[in-house]
Protein backbone atom coordinates (compact mmCIF):
# COMPACT_ATOMS: atom_id res chain seq x y z
CA UNK A 1 0.00 0.00 0.00
CA UNK A 2 1.56 3.51 -0.80
CA UNK A 3 0.55 6.39 1.41
CA UNK A 4 0.40 10.11 -0.51
CA UNK A 5 -0.29 12.86 1.91
CA UNK A 6 -1.01 16.14 -0.48
CA UNK A 7 -0.99 19.15 0.68
CA UNK A 8 -4.70 20.98 0.68
CA UNK A 9 -4.47 23.69 -2.80
CA UNK A 10 -3.79 26.95 -1.23
CA UNK A 11 -1.60 25.54 1.52
CA UNK A 12 1.04 28.12 2.23
CA UNK A 13 4.45 26.51 3.04
CA UNK A 14 5.63 29.21 5.82
CA UNK A 15 3.05 27.89 8.05
CA UNK A 16 4.65 24.86 9.01
CA UNK A 17 8.11 26.52 9.18
CA UNK A 18 7.29 28.65 12.58
CA UNK A 19 5.03 26.58 14.03
CA UNK A 20 5.23 25.81 17.51
CA UNK A 21 7.03 22.36 17.67
CA UNK A 22 8.25 22.02 14.77
CA UNK A 23 11.68 22.38 14.39
CA UNK A 24 12.15 23.86 10.77
CA UNK A 25 11.22 23.59 7.66
CA UNK A 26 11.74 19.63 7.60
CA UNK A 27 11.51 16.78 10.11
CA UNK A 28 8.70 15.85 12.34
CA UNK A 29 5.79 17.75 13.53
CA UNK A 30 3.89 17.92 16.99
CA UNK A 31 1.19 19.89 14.64
CA UNK A 32 -2.20 18.15 15.91
CA UNK A 33 -2.92 17.15 12.60
CA UNK A 34 -0.23 15.38 11.67
CA UNK A 35 -0.04 13.87 15.09
CA UNK A 36 -3.95 12.47 14.33
CA UNK A 37 -2.86 11.17 10.58
CA UNK A 38 0.11 9.73 12.16
CA UNK A 39 -1.39 8.08 15.12
CA UNK A 40 -3.44 5.95 12.16
CA UNK A 41 -0.57 4.65 10.22
CA UNK A 42 -0.49 1.60 12.53
CA UNK A 43 -3.69 0.52 12.13
CA UNK A 44 -2.67 -0.12 8.34
CA UNK A 45 0.93 -1.27 9.65
CA UNK A 46 2.15 1.77 8.38
CA UNK A 47 6.37 2.41 9.08
CA UNK A 48 7.21 6.03 9.19
CA UNK A 49 10.25 7.38 7.86
CA UNK A 50 11.77 10.48 10.34
CA UNK A 51 13.71 12.29 7.86
CA UNK A 52 15.31 15.22 10.08
CA UNK A 53 18.46 17.29 10.39
CA UNK A 54 20.39 17.26 13.88
CA UNK A 55 18.11 20.33 14.88
CA UNK A 56 14.94 18.16 14.65
CA UNK A 57 16.19 15.17 16.93
CA UNK A 58 14.48 16.69 19.83
CA UNK A 59 11.25 17.22 18.49
CA UNK A 60 11.42 13.86 16.99
CA UNK A 61 12.03 11.91 20.71
CA UNK A 62 8.51 13.87 21.42
CA UNK A 63 6.99 12.36 18.56
CA UNK A 64 7.89 9.20 19.10
CA UNK A 65 7.16 9.11 22.50
CA UNK A 66 3.40 9.61 21.86
CA UNK A 67 3.40 6.65 19.80
CA UNK A 68 4.80 3.44 21.40
CA UNK A 69 3.27 1.08 19.19
CA UNK A 70 4.18 2.65 15.83
CA UNK A 71 7.35 1.65 13.66
CA UNK A 72 9.85 4.45 13.22
CA UNK A 73 12.87 4.85 11.54
CA UNK A 74 15.75 7.66 11.38
CA UNK A 75 16.57 8.20 7.90
CA UNK A 76 20.52 9.21 7.06
CA UNK A 77 21.64 8.99 10.94
CA UNK A 78 19.80 12.12 10.83
CA UNK A 79 22.20 13.91 8.61
CA UNK A 80 25.21 14.94 11.28
CA UNK A 81 27.55 17.64 10.66
CA UNK A 82 30.28 15.46 9.06
CA UNK A 83 31.70 18.23 7.04
CA UNK A 84 32.82 20.46 9.71
CA UNK A 85 33.30 16.90 12.37
CA UNK A 86 30.78 18.45 14.69
CA UNK A 87 29.34 15.18 16.66
CA UNK A 88 27.53 17.00 19.34
CA UNK A 89 24.97 17.13 20.43
CA UNK A 90 24.22 15.38 17.59
CA UNK A 91 25.38 12.06 19.30
CA UNK A 92 23.78 12.73 22.58
CA UNK A 93 20.15 13.15 21.11
CA UNK A 94 20.86 9.89 18.66
CA UNK A 95 21.70 8.09 22.17
CA UNK A 96 18.34 9.54 23.52
CA UNK A 97 16.15 8.63 20.19
CA UNK A 98 17.79 4.98 20.57
CA UNK A 99 16.34 4.42 23.81
CA UNK A 100 12.88 4.53 22.45
CA UNK A 101 13.04 0.40 21.17
CA UNK A 102 10.31 1.00 18.26
CA UNK A 103 13.10 3.11 16.26
CA UNK A 104 15.83 2.05 14.18
CA UNK A 105 18.16 3.57 11.95
CA UNK A 106 19.26 3.64 8.63
CA UNK A 107 23.11 3.83 8.33
CA UNK A 108 22.67 5.93 4.45
CA UNK A 109 22.97 9.44 3.47
CA UNK A 110 26.33 10.15 5.22
CA UNK A 111 28.70 11.06 1.87
CA UNK A 112 26.73 14.17 1.13
CA UNK A 113 27.19 15.81 4.48
CA UNK A 114 30.94 15.45 4.10
CA UNK A 115 33.68 17.11 1.78
CA UNK A 116 32.11 15.88 -1.81
CA UNK A 117 34.60 13.35 -3.50
CA UNK A 118 37.32 14.32 -0.57
CA UNK A 119 35.87 12.17 2.30
CA UNK A 120 37.63 9.42 3.70
CA UNK A 121 36.17 6.27 5.31
CA UNK A 122 37.84 7.53 7.83
CA UNK A 123 35.72 10.63 8.42
CA UNK A 124 32.35 7.98 9.21
CA UNK A 125 33.69 6.06 11.69
CA UNK A 126 33.16 8.12 14.93
CA UNK A 127 29.36 9.01 13.48
CA UNK A 128 29.18 5.13 12.94
CA UNK A 129 30.01 4.44 16.42
CA UNK A 130 27.94 6.52 17.83
CA UNK A 131 24.71 4.92 16.21
CA UNK A 132 26.42 1.09 16.21
CA UNK A 133 26.41 1.64 19.77
CA UNK A 134 23.10 3.10 20.21
CA UNK A 135 20.96 1.26 18.26
CA UNK A 136 22.63 -2.17 17.91
CA UNK A 137 22.72 -5.03 15.32
CA UNK A 138 18.87 -5.22 15.54
CA UNK A 139 17.74 -2.02 14.61
CA UNK A 140 20.24 -0.59 12.28
CA UNK A 141 19.83 -1.01 8.39
CA UNK A 142 21.81 -0.43 5.18
CA UNK A 143 20.64 2.61 3.10
CA UNK A 144 22.54 3.70 -0.31
CA UNK A 145 20.50 7.14 -0.41
CA UNK A 146 21.09 6.44 -4.04
CA UNK A 147 21.16 8.29 -6.56
CA UNK A 148 21.30 11.08 -4.15
CA UNK A 149 24.68 9.68 -2.66
CA UNK A 150 26.47 10.27 -6.37
CA UNK A 151 27.17 13.63 -6.04
CA UNK A 152 29.67 12.55 -3.28
CA UNK A 153 30.73 9.47 -4.12
CA UNK A 154 29.62 6.11 -5.93
CA UNK A 155 26.77 3.23 -4.56
CA UNK A 156 30.22 1.29 -4.44
CA UNK A 157 31.62 3.45 -2.20
CA UNK A 158 28.58 4.39 -0.12
CA UNK A 159 28.42 0.48 0.26
CA UNK A 160 32.09 -0.15 1.36
CA UNK A 161 32.04 2.92 4.21
CA UNK A 162 29.12 0.35 6.19
CA UNK A 163 30.31 -3.04 4.77
CA UNK A 164 34.59 -2.27 6.02
CA UNK A 165 32.94 -0.91 9.56
CA UNK A 166 31.00 -4.34 9.81
CA UNK A 167 33.54 -6.19 8.54
CA UNK A 168 35.18 -7.77 11.52
CA UNK A 169 31.20 -8.69 12.95
CA UNK A 170 30.12 -12.20 12.92
CA UNK A 171 28.16 -13.00 9.64
CA UNK A 172 25.14 -12.92 11.27
CA UNK A 173 25.08 -9.37 12.50
CA UNK A 174 26.40 -8.29 8.91
CA UNK A 175 23.20 -10.00 7.80
CA UNK A 176 21.20 -8.12 9.74
CA UNK A 177 22.56 -4.78 8.85
CA UNK A 178 22.69 -5.17 5.22
CA UNK A 179 19.26 -6.57 4.99
CA UNK A 180 17.51 -8.58 7.26
CA UNK A 181 16.91 -5.52 9.37
CA UNK A 182 14.89 -3.79 6.91
CA UNK A 183 12.92 -6.59 5.58
CA UNK A 184 11.97 -6.85 9.00
CA UNK A 185 10.87 -3.68 9.71
CA UNK A 186 9.04 -3.22 6.00
CA UNK A 187 7.56 -6.09 6.06
CA UNK A 188 8.91 -7.54 2.96
CA UNK A 189 10.45 -11.23 2.08
CA UNK A 190 14.45 -10.55 1.98
CA UNK A 191 16.22 -12.26 -1.18
CA UNK A 192 17.56 -15.78 -1.01
CA UNK A 193 21.57 -15.94 -1.79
Amino acid sequence: MLLVLRPKPRCNLSQFTAHEGRAGGCGPSLRPAFLRGLGRLKQFNLTYDLLTFPKHLTVARKVVEKFPEQRFVLDHVAKPFIRAGTISPWDRDIRELAKFKNVWCKVSGMVTEAKWNQWRQSDFRPYLDVVFEAFGEDRLMFGSDWPVCLVAGSYEEVFGIVRDYIQPWPEAGRQKILGTNAAGFYGVKPISQ
